[in-house]
């Protein structure tokens, strides 16, 4: 059964100078608005004890806008004033419950610059999207069509590090699930290769990363040599940007493709739940695995998955899937990264990462408690490494 989704399309657009003007002074009227009602609700909640309500925030907005020093931010459209209390709002509410740490303050050079509109602040008409505050409409490449009918419901614009403009119109549509598929993996991530799969393929990893490390270094070389706050600096830095960005995009779109086609392929599809916050902590690891992008690689599968119909199994993070022999169910004591091929006891020759796909892809029934699929095999064996575990 098609399932309704919301769902973002992404575009560049490219404005005219008044319209850059225009949305970079609405950028900063955001950033400033949610700083200063988070300033106001931790005094609130430090001082007194007590929680600043959404309904508080907003009539503080209306009183820095009447006069005075925030005069000014009656002169860009309120919409996404109001938009940045209710991410306040949100962000306050996973904080209270315990998903998430406490908000922080936006950056002006580090946070996303972005504004969110809402219906009453934008016009889409005959493929042509005009924003409040606006005499003239966006100039969007719209590289994909919207789905037949659809809607936004909010209109995101947002500029990058590297200076480029997108807009990103969040949408409903259906999505009908794919046909059913008997095939199930299991994948293991790793450094040389992007993934390793239960069938023995291995995906390679394009490292975009170290690809342009030399463009990146040079670039890199330049900025340091500038003069802090010149203009020359501010180019300098707009070209490491630059470069961050490709690496960025190419990556993005490798992983697109692998997820994807993984989805398409299997109806089961199990991997590891791996610490990657504490991997990157490592100074020998963590480049390597900052550019294979195994987090973002996860979010992709799971909604993908949700979307399409298929079961995504996250096995846990100490199962031992590459000390544990596939074939018998030998454990060995001890398994260093350099070994990449062993044989256990038994006699079978394994590769370490085709060996784990599959240990991840036993265990993933067991992890979900689903019933199809092989089983986890009993390790009750003699390792290879001697002594029982």
């Amino acid at each position: 059964m098609a399932q309704v989704v919301r769902r973002a399309y992404r575009y560049r657009f490219h404005p005219t100078p008044g319209q850059a003007s225009e949305l970079a002074r609405t950028f900063g009227c955001v950033r400033l608005v949610y700083n200063k009602a988070l300033e106001e609700r931790t005094r609130a909640h430090r001082v007194d004890g007590r929680r600043v309500s959404y309904a508080e925030s907003s009539a503080m907005l209306t009183r820095w806008k009447r006069g005075g020093e925030f005069g000014f931010l009656s002169e860009v459209s309120c919409v996404p004033l109001q938009q940045a209390l209710r991410h306040l709002q949100a962000a306050f509410a996973n904080f209270f419950a315990k998903r998430a740490g406490y908000p922080a303050f936006k950056s002006r050079k580090k946070s996303r610059a972005s504004a969110e509109y809402t219906r009453s602040a934008f016009r889409r008409r005959d493929g042509r999207l005009t924003l409040a505050k606006m005499d003239a409409p966006l100039d969007v490449r719209w590289s994909r069509p919207l789905p037949e009918g659809a809607e936004p419901s909010t209109v995101t614009v947002s500029r990058d590090a590297a200076g480029r403009w997108f807009v990103s119109l969040l949408v409903e549509e259906e999505i009908a699930p794919l046909p059913p598929v008997e095939a199930a993996v299991g994948v293991d991530v790793g450094i040389t290769a992007l993934a390793t799969l239960s069938t023995g393929e291995k995906i390679p990893n394009p490292r975009h990363e170290r690809r342009d490390r030399r463009r990146l270094a040079k670039a890199q070389r330049a900025l340091a040599r500038k003069e802090k706050g010149s203009n020359n600096r501010a180019k300098a830095r707009l070209k490491v940007a630059k470069v961050y960005a490709r690496i960025a995009d190419r990556s993005r779109d490798h992983l697109h493709k692998v997820t994807t086609r993984l989805v398409r392929e299997n109806q089961v599809i199990a991997v590891e739940d791996l610490a990657v916050r504490d991997m990157v902590k490592n100074r020998s690891l963590a480049r390597a695995v900052a550019d294979a992008s195994w987090r973002q690689m996860r979010g992709m599968l799971e909604y993908k998955a949700a979307w399409y119909g298929r079961t995504l199994v996250v096995v846990d993070r100490w199962f031992p899937s590459s000390k544990l022999c596939s074939a018998c169910g030998a454990l060995r004591e001890r398994m260093p990264l350099d070994v990449r091929e062993w044989m256990c006891a038994c006699g079978a020759v394994h590769d370490r990462d085709v060996n784990a796909a599959r240990n991840v892809l036993a265990a993933g029934p067991a992890e979900s408690g689903n019933a199809c699929g092989a089983g986890v095999r009993p390790q009750e064996e003699t390792s290879s490494a001697g002594g029982r575990w």
